[in-house]
Formats: C-alpha cells, structure tokens, sequence
C-alpha cells in the first residue's frame, strides 16, 4: 500500500536554492529602493556657491549633517548588504556541493538490449545473462569488489527487467507507475537541514517562530500603522496640527504665526528630558532686550505658561534676530528647532486656506522666508546678504528712511556709491555679498492673463487657465544687459488636439513658434525637461531647502482668496547658465480652476509668493472677465477678435508693470487680444474635441481645420471691446 512521508536535505543539496530564493525576494526591492532615484527637491537641485560663513558655521554644519543623516538610508543598506552577502554565499555553497543525480531505472538498459528487440529475442538475450549471472553459477571475485550480496543484487535487477519487458501485469505496473511493484510511496523532500528540526533543536525553531510571528510581526506592522496615522499630509504630528489650528486667527501677525508654530510635539526630539526647559530665563532675556519683539509679541510671549513651549518661542525669536545666546547647548538648540517651524509652517498654510482669509496665509509665507533667512519680521531684507548688519544696512538707507533697506534698492545704486555706502567691508566681504545678490532666482513677472484652451472667451464654469509670463532677473542686473522680450515667448500655445497628456496637464513639453515678418511659422522648438533652480542661498538655515513659488488670486477689497495657491518648484526653461550667469528666459508658470458661474468682469490681484526670499513678492492687478455663451458664440461666428495693426505693437503683449514689495503701484494694462495666422478654424468643434479628450480621455473623432497656433482669451483690464 503506498504510502508518503517527509525527508530533510540531510546533505544540504537543497536548503542553498531556498534560502537563495528567500533571500532575493527581500535584497531586489530593497535594492531598488536604495538606487532609485531621489524625487526630493533639496537633494537634486544645485548650490549657490559661496566662500562666506556665519560665526556658528560648525554648529550650522553639523546640523545639516544630522539632518542628511535622518534621511540617509542606513538601515536599508545595511539589509541590502547582509542579504547580498547571503545571496553570495548560497551561490559558493550551491557552486561546490556535490549533488547526487537520481537515476531513471530502466528495464532495456539493465538488460543491455535494444529497445527494438522483440520478446523472443528478449527472452533469448536472458537465458544467456542466467548463464553468466545466476547466484548459482556467477561467483564472487575479490578483485572486482564482488560480493555474493552483489551478484543477488544484480540478479534481482535483472530478473525485475525481464520480467517488465514480458510479463504483462509487471509491464503496466512500469508503465503507469514508473516502476515495475506498482505504485510507490511518496516522498516529501523539504529543503531544510535536519539538524533544524533536530531533538535539541526543536525549541529554538519554536521560540524563533513565536518571536518573528508573535511579537516582531505585529510590532513592525503597528509601527508603521499607527506611524502613518499619526502624520499629516505634510509629515506634521495630528497632535501638533491640532495645537496649531487652535492658535489660528484671521488677525494673526508674523509674529503671532511664530507664536503658533512653537506650540508642535516635534521640539521634544530637541529639548528632551527633565532639563528641557534649562536655560529659558537665560535666552528669554536677551530676546526681550534685543527689541526685536513687537509690544502684542512680548505679550503673547508672557502669555505662555508652558515653561518648554516658552522656551522654544524664545529660541525662534533669538534665532530670527541672529542673537548669541553664549553657550554652545543653546545656539545649538536655537538652530535646529529652526527646520522643525518650518514644516509647522507648511501645515499652518494648509489650515488657513479652508477660511479663505488673505491675510494670515500671507504671513505664513512671510513667516517662512524669516525662518529660512533668519530674520525678524521689521529685519532689513539686505540682511539675506553676507556680512550685512543691521547697522549697515541702517547707515546705507539713512535714518530718516521709514522702509528697510531692500536688496532691490540696494543694487539700484550706482555701482561707485553702493560700494562707498558699503566702506566698512572689505573688497573680499564686497564681492561676497555681491556676488550672491546676483544669484538670487528674482522672478519678475512680464505678463499675466487668463486663457481657455480652445476657446476665444472665458464662459462661465469653463476650464480656466492662469498664465504667467516671467522672467528671472537678479538684483542689480544692469539695464543694457536685459534682452528684449521676444513677443513670441509671451504667447502661450495650445497644445495639439490629440495631445491629451498635454491637455490633462501631464506632459512637460513646451512649445514655441517662431515667425517670420509675414507670420509664417518658420521655427518650432520643444523643450521637454524642467529646470530646477538652484536650492536657497541660506547660511543660518541648518537644512537645504529648494525654493517654491506660490501664485493665488485674491480679492482686494474683501481680504479674501478667490483663488487657492499653486506651487511652483521648477520652470520649463533654464532660468541660470552652468556659470550661474542669467538666461532672461521667459519662463511660463499655469494655474488652472473653473470660473465663475456668473457673468461678470471679476476684478482680482494675482500674487506671486517665493517662500525662500524676503522682499521679492509680487502682485498685479488682472480681470477675469466672464462672459455669456451667447457671445461666444458670436465671437466665434463674426470673428470679431481683429489683428493688431502693422508696425505697432500688440498691447496684449506688453510688459505687465507689477507692485512690488516696496509698494510701488502700477496699472495692468491689455485688452482682449487673440493672434491667428492662416485660415481660421472651426471653435466650436475644436472645444468639443478639447471637453471630450479631458473628460473621457480619449479622442475619437479627427481634426477639422486648422488649429490657431494661439487661443488665449486675455481679460487684462476692465475696458476692453466688444
């Protein structure tokens, strides 16, 4: 009867594939992880060069180091390299090991006859093999190694064979079962070596299951649950995100969203233990005395009866107004809780949003600048430049000056008085400074308007476009050295009909045409790779930290956002040469919503936010104008969008003039404007096209006409024509 059992790899022939293969499921993911190509900014983007160092330059290092270390993965290549070591030493074991081949039994060749050989010649072949190998008549020869088991061993074999090829049940048995007594037992072979499930072994392998399965299992899947639980979108504790949100208000200052970031559970990594608030009269003092703090500032400051959030609130400011605070511990602290309110400051942005107030969301970004440049909210913003004082920015403006010193003004100078205004450098400390102000990524807007793809007019509900014109500019970029505007960079392309990653806003490429004199395309050049700007020139900071740009769309006169942010942190041109010298590339930032459902020329002010920088926001002035479908209609049937004249340039793409920081105000002026060359198309089948490749993805029906090779829909300013 047959029967089955279990057999170790007592030789340990087998256990080196399993555990192989065990091993390489784990090492190939991991691997990959390692090699995969980081999508962090901070860790891709490039470095403006500087030989200047703060006072605290090896603390400020040595933070950075700590930071890096944090995101380093140590324990993953530490895995990879014990599992691959694994992997190696399977493959010696495997390579070496001498495995014994299972032999196929088979009765032709135990007889030594042909498999053509009928059963008479079979027969016949054995009666002469009996008369050689019978036990009667072979004999055992001590030269040959032959014993008698042997010879009845091979007579047995023989016997087997023959009666396989002759008798009929036996010849079934063999050819059913493989083998000539019938069916066999089974036999499990398991790839483990015996000495695991060995008597003395078998406890260990128990306590080893219930460990891996029992606590380490359920340990790693709770961590990382509750792990992931426990974080916000922005990698922000619920607890601290909690706090925060409960310090919001619509008035709130610069300094009281500082105040609201020291509030977060993330310091205790940084004050921990029982002295964690050691140290806070100390540090309290010298920011109360360096008057950096505004009257409501001090108040709130005092407010606080939590002794460590005291403590961290005092940091920031002593951080902010660049204050010694005598010990190494607390000037190391004082940096490092620095990176910590920034990524507060992250979640505080996402809460004010849901309230739509202006206000507080502003001062979130401003509060982020101050951060990363360690400035106080009153600091002059030349302060961002190396071995800049207050004092010295104070001497260059005058005393009379109500407005700090801004890096604008600053290299607005003739060259010969800003460096006489600047004697108290040296020419090294000069060329520094310099040298890093023409570096700063200046984002100066060139043109704004809004456009609908497909379409010559903005409908109401329909499918806004945002588009900015911009180009970078660093302070003190003498005049004759800026390039014209070529007014083809300032035109935005619709893509093409059957684009549809283009259209959903998934592909990168950028299209430009250029024309000849009689608006021919002549040239067109695609450009398909983002450029990062170089990471924020920040020596205080204790992290890197990759600049973004935050453009949304307010309404003036009630302090409200009518428009979310987009976040910018790359732009589809290449913004600085390899040398860092500027390319006054006109750079092309979109923001996309759906309009208004009503009618109406919505007046709205555009700001354009660099989180990294203080002192370079901008803002202009820009009308959406909705208007019926009716008249789109009409637009479309009377081709009422006329070409500008010859000779004359297009008001619609004329430099936007933008208020600035400084609070210079000018108007934005264009009018409704659309550029077309060739033999105009037919809208209304080329929106339905565009709806039905964004809305369903696919594009079923074929391009009628020509497309224009410009439909932007421009609601600059309030007076336009029918």
């Amino acid at each position: 009867m047959a029967s089955s059992g279990y057999s170790y790899d007592e030789e340990s022939t087998h256990a080196p594939f399993f555990i192989l293969t065990l091993a390489g499921i784990f090492a190939v993911p991991i691997t990959y992880s390692i090699f995969k190509k980081t999508e962090d900014l901070e860790n891709t983007g490039t470095r403006i060069e500087s030989d200047y160092k703060p006072k605290d330059e090896d603390i400020i290092q040595a933070q950075r180091r700590k930071q890096k270390r944090k995101e380093r993965k140590t324990k993953r290549i530490i895995s990879a390299c014990v599992l691959w070591g694994v992997i190696a030493y399977m493959v010696y074991l495997i390579a070496v090991t001498t495995r014994t081949v299972p032999q196929i039994w088979d009765p032709y060749d135990v007889l030594g006859v042909s498999r053509s050989a009928s059963e008479k010649e079979i027969d016949r072949f054995y009666k002469k093999l009996s008369i050689k190998f019978h036990p009667d008549k072979a004999r055992p020869d001590p030269a040959k190694n032959e014993t008698l088991e042997t010879i009845n061993d091979r007579w047995v074999e023989l016997t087997k064979a023959y009666k396989t090829l002759t008798d009929e049940e036996v010849k079934q048995n063999y050819l059913m079962y493989g083998n000539p007594d019938g069916k066999q037992s089974t036999n499990v072979g398991i790839a483990i070596p015996q000495w695991v499930i060995a008597e003395g072994n078998r406890w260990m392998v128990i306590a080893f299951y219930a460990i891996l399965l029992g606590i380490l299992l359920p340990y790693l899947v709770g961590k990382w649950w509750y792990g992931t639980q426990a974080l916000t979108k922005e990698k922000v504790l619920l607890s601290s995100a909690s706090k925060i949100f409960k310090e919001y208000k619509e008035d709130i200052t610069q300094g009281g969203v500082l105040a609201a970031l020291s509030a977060g559970d993330e310091y205790e990594a940084v004050l921990k233990g029982s002295k964690a608030d050691s140290g806070a009269a100390k540090i309290e003092s010298a920011v109360l005395a360096s008057g950096a703090l505004q009257k409501e500032d001090i108040e709130k400051l005092k407010s606080i009866d939590d002794p460590v959030r005291r403590k961290v609130l005092c940091l920031l400011w002593a951080y902010q107004a660049r204050i010694d605070l005598g010990t190494e511990e607390l000037n190391r602290q004082k940096y490092e809780v620095a990176p910590i309110a920034l990524q507060l400051n992250n979640s505080f942005s996402n809460i004010t949003l849901p309230f739509l107030q202006t206000e507080p969301l502003l001062n979130s970004y401003k509060t982020a600048q101050n951060l990363i440049q360690s400035l106080t909210p009153t600091s002059s913003p030349a302060l961002q430049l190396p071995h800049f004082t207050s004092e010295l920015a104070k001497n260059i403006s005058g005393s009379s000056s109500k407005t700090p010193l801004s890096i604008q003004k600053l290299m607005a100078l003739p060259a010969s008085i800003r460096r006489q205004l600047c004697s108290s450098l040296s020419d090294e400390q000069y060329s520094q400074a310099m040298g890093i102000a023409s570096r700063i990524p200046a984002l100066n807007i060139e043109r704004a308007f809004f456009k609908v793809i497909g379409d010559r007019v903005v409908t109401p509900g329909s499918l806004v476009q945002l588009v900015v014109k911009a180009r970078v500019i660093p302070p003190g970029t003498p005049a004759y050295a800026i390039p014209q505007v070529d007014p083809e960079d300032l035109k935005d392309i619709d893509p093409e009909e059957g684009d549809i990653d283009a259209l959903k806003g998934r592909k990168k490429t950028t299209t430009r045409r250029r024309r000849n004199s009689e608006g021919k395309i002549i040239e067109t050049i695609s450009e398909k790779e983002d450029t990062q700007p170089p990471l924020a020139y920040a020596p205080f900071f204790a992290a890197d930290h990759a600049p973004r740009w935050h453009v949304f769309l307010t309404e003036s006169k009630s302090g409200r956002i009518a428009v979310p942010p987009f976040t910018f942190t790359s732009f589809d041109r290449p913004i600085f040469t390899k040398d860092g010298k500027p390319t006054f590339n006109v750079v092309t930032l979109k923001a996309q919503f759906q309009a208004p459902p009503q009618v109406h020329a919505y007046p709205f002010t555009m700001q354009l936010i660099c989180d990294s920088y203080v002192g370079f926001d901008s803002k202009v002035d820009v009308v959406l104008d909705v208007r019926d479908v009716s008249e789109a209609a009409k637009v479309d049937s009377d081709d009422e969008i006329s070409e500008p004249d010859e000779g004359k340039q297009d008001p619609a793409i004329q430099n936007t003039e933008n208020r600035n920081a400084n609070g210079s105000t000018d108007s934005l002026a264009g009018q409704l404007h659309a550029m077309k060359t060739g033999e105009a198309p037919k809208p209304k089948l080329i929106k339905k096209k565009i709806v039905e490749a964004i809305e369903s993805d696919e594009d079923e029906s074929d391009t009628e006409g020509e497309q224009d090779d410009t439909s932007e829909t421009d609601t600059e300013t309030e007076d336009e024509a029918d």
